[in-house]
């Protein structure tokens, strides 16, 4: 029963803004009475989260493969075996191509918020089918954490450059669901207030009533609450989830004593049961073959199927690398750990397949984060599974990176630094940055040797208004920043 609510959900939401027009009064009215009870609340969430983890949002093009070709991440694509991915990586952004996979992003992104605006806009009204308030606040805070994050994504992916004021460009913030208006469009400004009241008001309902106020994350993940829905709080926008994004978002907005504060106070915070909170999880996770360190993890989602897909992205094994998968040169691989102690460093050692190459023997390292080992003869996964199906979307490293970025204090950047590289098995005797302007003239490259394949060098590139990337040939400029709405949307910036 759960399964056909969840999908009959899916068919009543449209697939772009405008299309709610589309949307008939009795279909809204059919998909009300999923809120007349406990389990219809749980089964619309879940459904956002199922939504959030398909491969056109965040289970592939926002995390491993689309997103990354705008930060030439991967090696120059194929025109003709990838030709979407070619247009992304030129930043040309009319392609056919380009577009359609652009389009299928934004519409995924507002998919997801119209089903959590469904959700906000009953939660309060239903407050009777709860059984306590605390799991009420708990599933509108998550509601509203998920709106948050994704019109997040949407000013980054289709907003200015923070720091680039000649240029403006009016977003849409859906927070209804109605059937006769379009969604307001707001400026940068306000667009980044709304992220922010939405971030303000999940967090409220969720501090002191999230299950990781009374449990760890590690009870919680041995299915120790009363209530199943509460446990497993890492692959759902928990508190500290929620405050986390809250460190990115202030970041990329240009607010660094905010996030530094935020992102700080989460490295400190403790658990339930007094001790650390969350803790680095790179040797222990990468030396048992979680290359995802989903012990880490503030926000995962768990993909049940990644295994089957991932090698369709990354290749593996030797003599595997065709024009359809993402790598790079043995050159770049190069590059990326330059400066780096590579002979411990287990991110050099482990997350890279160094002798995979092309048909003509040409070695093309690929990234293994999100493959699953399998048993030579059985082929059945070697280690626990549910941890190698992890696509992260916030872990305890960024926030240490946000950290350093963000400090003033040499002394603490440097000491962060040092348990930071301890956590991939480096060990640091000296200081690594010899002043605060060193630590702006290395942090991206660690942002993009620590995330690569998470989705996040773009953005870095884009906050920070760079003119070049690493691999990118041609200067970048603030029009490569923005990508055009789909042409199905109402476009007040043309």
């Amino acid at each position: 029963m759960k399964k056909i609510l969840v999908l009959y959900t899916w068919m009543i939401v449209a697939t772009s803004c405008s299309d709610w027009l589309d949307v008939r009064p009795e279909e809204q009215f059919a998909a009300a009475e999923m809120f007349e009870s406990y389990a219809g609340f749980r089964d619309m969430l879940n459904g956002c989260y199922i939504k959030l983890k398909e491969r056109e949002l965040y289970g592939e093009k926002l995390t491993m493969s689309d997103i990354e070709e705008l930060a030439a991440l991967w090696r120059e694509p194929s025109e003709a075996a990838m030709p979407g991915a070619k247009e992304l990586h030129d930043f040309n952004y009319t392609g056919d191509n380009a577009k359609a996979i652009v389009s299928t992003i934004y519409s995924g992104l507002y998919n997801v918020i119209a089903n959590v605006n469904m959700i906000i806009n009953h939660v309060d009204a239903r407050a009777g089918v709860f059984p306590d308030e605390a799991t009420r606040a708990v599933i509108a805070g998550e509601a509203y954490a998920i709106r948050a994050f994704c019109h997040f994504d949407v000013l980054r992916l289709f907003g200015r450059a923070p720091g680039d004021n000649t240029r403006q460009v009016a977003l849409p913030y859906a927070e209804s669901v109605s059937i006769i208006e379009f969604p307001p469009y707001y400026s940068h400004e306000q667009f980044v207030a709304k992220i922010e009241a939405d971030l303000a008001r999940a967090e409220a309902l969720l501090k002191d009533n999230d299950p990781l106020f009374t449990y760890t994350f590690a009870q919680l993940n041995a299915g120790d609450a009363e209530d199943d829905f509460m446990d497993y709080r890492q692959g759902r926008f928990n508190y500290w989830a929620t405050r986390g994004i809250r460190a990115r978002f202030h970041l990329y907005i240009g607010e660094k004593e905010k996030a530094y504060q935020v992102a700080r106070s989460i490295i400190q915070a403790t658990g339930a049961d007094g001790n650390p909170l969350i803790s680095l999880s790179g040797s222990s996770d990468i030396t048992a073959g979680y290359l995802g360190c989903p012990s880490e993890c503030l926000l995962m989602l768990n993909a049940y199927d990644l295994a089957t897909y991932a090698t369709s992205i990354f290749a593996t094994g030797s003599f595997a690398v065709t024009d359809l998968h993402r790598a790079i040169s043995q050159e770049q691989l190069v590059e990326l750990f330059e400066g780096q102690n590579i002979a411990s460093n287990n991110r050099y050692l482990h997350l890279w397949e160094k002798t995979s190459g092309n048909s003509m023997g040409i070695v093309y390292p690929t990234l293994k984060k999100y493959l699953t080992e399998l048993d030579i003869y059985s082929q059945q996964p070697v280690r626990q599974l549910t941890k190698q199906q992890v696509i992260p979307l916030l872990r305890l490293s960024e926030l240490y990176l946000i950290v350093i970025e963000t400090t003033a204090d040499l002394a603490e950047a440097n000491r962060l630094w040092a348990d930071y590289q301890l956590a991939h098995n480096v060990l640091v005797t000296s200081d690594y940055f010899t002043s605060l302007d060193d630590i702006q003239g290395k942090i991206v490259d660690e942002y993009r040797r620590e995330l690569i394949g998470e989705g996040q060098m773009f953005y870095t590139y884009k906050r920070r208004n760079a003119t070049s990337m690493l691999w990118r040939s041609g200067q970048v400029t603030g029009e490569n920043y923005i990508i055009p709405l789909p042409e199905t949307e109402f476009n007040p910036n043309i």
